[in-house]
């Protein structure tokens, strides 16, 4: 009887500030874009779980909101997310920018990983950046100084250079194990939470700095015909009147902008036709409201 090979299966964490690139990594890592991008800080607002799977094994990437000092209770929620799931996980992979400077948020995270014992590996990002090589070597000494990791790896997350070396060091620390997920899984969100967070990329990338914070979508309605196409109903959730008159724009301009840009990657990601109905509701200081937060899916996973 033919021994069967053994395999790598394990949780990694992608942790680090907000807007690093930890998206944009694991979008690259899995050939295959789940995590919503956009040049704003706190794009990421849960645990996004996404599956790389090869010859090696298994590995589920979990995408967390970047850790920074929480300014209400959807940053305290958010906190909390990426912060428990250092204990879920196998291996952590901290993204850092190409730079020695090592702020207080930096240090903030330092602390935080070093509260557990999981392997560690530093990501170097951004590598395309950088016009002097010698620039990698300084950030790798200076983190090093601070803090002892299992490994180091310069990587460009946007151009996918480096990668596949990421993918070797990950499989390096991860344990012997079956399969979690079939081979063909790429991801555990719903169509429904990718369609969500679709919208919610249009919006940030579109709309002014002072809105994006405060917005959520909520998918009131979801479901295909015989024919194929998508009818989708979805609400931007606002906190201020102003803010609505933003969202909707001069005679439904601005609305029409995101609807449009989400349409599109909807049907990229469904390979169907979509129609697309948006509205705007105010829910005034949502992101401070417990009650709102549970109905629009932040819930305290303690």
């Amino acid at each position: 009887m033919k021994e069967e090979k053994k395999i790598k299966t394990g949780f990694v964490a992608l942790v680090g500030r907000p807007n690093v690139g930890k998206s944009t990594l694991m979008n690259h890592l899995i050939g295959q874009k789940i995590a919503i991008v956009s040049a704003k800080p706190q794009t990421t607002r849960g645990k996004i779980q996404t599956v790389y799977d090869d010859e090696r094994g298994q590995i589920i990437f979990l995408d967390t909101p970047g850790i920074h000092k929480a300014q209400n209770k959807l940053g305290e929620y958010m906190d909390h997310v990426a912060e428990k799931t250092l204990d879920d996980v196998d291996v952590v992979v901290w993204l850092v920018e190409p730079t020695t400077y090592i702020g207080a948020g930096e240090q903030h995270i330092i602390e935080v990983l070093k509260a557990t014992n999981k392997p560690k590996i530093l990501v170097i990002n951004k590598i395309d950046t950088l016009s002097d090589p010698a620039a990698i070597e300084k950030a790798e000494a200076e983190y090093r100084a601070l803090m002892d990791f299992d490994e180091i790896v310069p990587v460009s997350a946007s151009h996918a250079k480096n990668l596949d070396k990421l993918k070797t060091a990950i499989f390096k620390y991860l344990p012997e194990g079956p399969r979690y997920y079939d081979e063909d899984t790429v991801t555990d969100q719903t169509m429904r939470e990718l369609a969500g967070e679709l919208i919610r990329e249009q919006a940030l990338r579109k709309l002014s700095d002072e809105v994006p914070h405060g917005i959520a979508v909520i998918i009131d309605e979801m479901h295909q015909r015989d024919n194929g196409l998508w009818d989708i109903k979805a609400t931007i959730i606002c906190e201020r009147e102003a803010h609505k008159g933003i969202i909707i724009g001069k005679g439904g301009s601005m609305l029409k902008r995101i609807g449009t840009g989400a349409r599109i990657q909807i049907e990229k990601m469904t390979g169907d036709r979509v129609n697309l109905q948006l509205f705007v509701k105010v829910r005034k200081d949502w992101r401070d409201s417990d009650t709102f937060l549970k109905n629009y899916g932040f819930k305290d996973e303690s």
